[in-house]
């Protein structure tokens, strides 16, 4: 099968830091499908391990390893324990990190990590959505305790970080539970991109955000995102409602002070949307039924895709354009690469 990956982590300026390779096709055993991929897109988490983190410096992968984690594909074939799909059964997924990803012509991932795609998006449009769906209602739902259903409604929430993959996904999120959206951009482009997707208030997060939102009329916000990186911490920390939680996606090795964190009893909540299917965890079966969900929210016309460019094809070169486009940091929604 036709597939693009990497024998070596290195810029993505170097013609070899993706490859054309071909490699044999696996079979589905257990609780295994066997995914014929239609489209694919790319996130951070995929710029990050090619770039080799965790790995030692010069690093060499033999066989060849192939990355991806964003997919919209048909089911091909099953193994013996599945009971939630059968072939020819359109699906959408992120995957598991521990496996080989999705840049390949077919690839085997759990039943139970994989949802229904939506039946009114194409394959690019729901290859754009998975991960950072997952990553973003895991955030809200299970880290920060937000009721999906509007429990919480009228309560506020900043998304630093609003504009990329995550962000896009996590302010539709958002308004479906009836929060108000305080979302972050530092580019006009991306700030008319947030308020299109439902944002109330947008700030600038490279000007002085606690002095926007104040103005905004907001002493403290309910709940808050970082969605991009730990530059914020101090910010947050400021922000916060006394006795509610901050959730992050991002492993800093900056500096944390939690003085202030103590004497306003808040939490901080770490979200890997891996950890499910890394640790096999009993309930990793809600990734299924979360992509489902949001399947039926998007086939409802009450959510929307967030893919901003369509590369096609699937091939080494439209692979290291597409994470060419990531690393600068300045990508609105999601980067997809389409067919074989």
């Amino acid at each position: 099968m036709k597939a693009v990956a990497l024998k070596q982590y290195l810029p993505i300026d170097s013609p070899d830091s993706f490859l054309d390779v071909d490699l044999p096709k696996p079979d589905p055993a257990g609780h295994d499908l066997l995914i014929a991929v239609q489209a694919i897109a790319v996130n951070p988490v995929d710029t990050k391990v090619r770039g080799g983190k965790g790995k030692a410096k010069g690093a060499t992968e033999d066989p060849p390893r192939v990355l991806g984690w964003d997919a919209s594909g048909r089911v091909e074939a099953v193994g013996n324990e599945v009971t939630l799909f059968k072939p020819g059964d359109e699906v959408w997924y992120a995957g598991d990190i521990t496996r080989p990803g999705c840049n390949s012509e077919f690839q085997l991932i759990d039943e139970r990590i994989v949802g229904r795609k939506p039946k009114s998006l194409s394959h690019a449009e729901a290859a754009a959505l998975p991960l950072t769906t997952i990553t973003a209602y895991e955030a809200f739902f299970d880290r920060l305790g937000i009721d999906r259903d509007g429990a919480n409604k009228g309560e506020s929430i900043l998304i630093i970080g609003a504009g990329g993959g995550v962000g896009s996904i996590g302010i539709q999120l958002a308004k479906h539970a009836g929060l108000v959206v305080i979302a972050t951009s530092s580019r006009a482009e991306t700030a008319a991109w947030v308020r299109e997707l439902g944002a109330d208030h947008v700030v600038n997060h490279r000007e002085d955000m606690v002095k926007q939102v104040r103005d905004l009329g907001f002493e403290n916000v309910d709940h808050i995102a970082i969605f991009n990186d730990m530059r914020h911490w101090d910010t947050a920390v400021e922000l916060i409602r006394p006795q509610n939680g901050i959730v992050s996606i991002d492993d800093t090795h900056l500096p944390m002070p939690m003085d202030r964190m103590k004497t306003k009893s808040a939490s901080l909540h770490w979200e890997f949307m891996f950890a499910r299917p890394m640790h096999q965890t009993a309930d990793m079966i809600e990734q299924h039924n979360l992509l489902n969900w949001v399947s039926e929210e998007i086939d409802a016309g009450r959510m929307r895709t967030t893919v901003s460019q369509v590369l096609s094809p699937i091939n080494a070169a439209n692979l290291r354009e597409a994470h060419r486009l990531v690393e600068t940091g300045k990508a609105k929604g999601k980067i997809v690469v389409e067919g074989f």
